[in-house]
């Protein structure tokens, strides 16, 4: 259940969003492209952020850019 605390967790590091354009899945109403994000948990094929809901969220890295 480690997974509730992830929104109060430290800071991993941030990243950009560079795009909302998903062929699945409605993301553009959760992210912003150009908008910088806090990590707050990794895998090695997701990101766990606070999306534009405040809520935690996980993400296909895709989306993203490294700063």
């Amino acid at each position: 259940m480690i997974h509730k605390d992830w929104e109060n967790s430290e800071t991993i590091k941030q990243i950009t969003c560079v795009h909302a354009n998903a062929k699945k899945f409605i993301v553009d109403r959760k992210l912003t492209p150009g908008k910088v994000y806090d990590v707050k948990n990794e895998t090695e094929e997701f990101y766990f952020i606070i999306d534009n809901s405040d809520r935690i969220a996980g993400f296909r890295k895709d989306y993203f850019e490294e700063k």
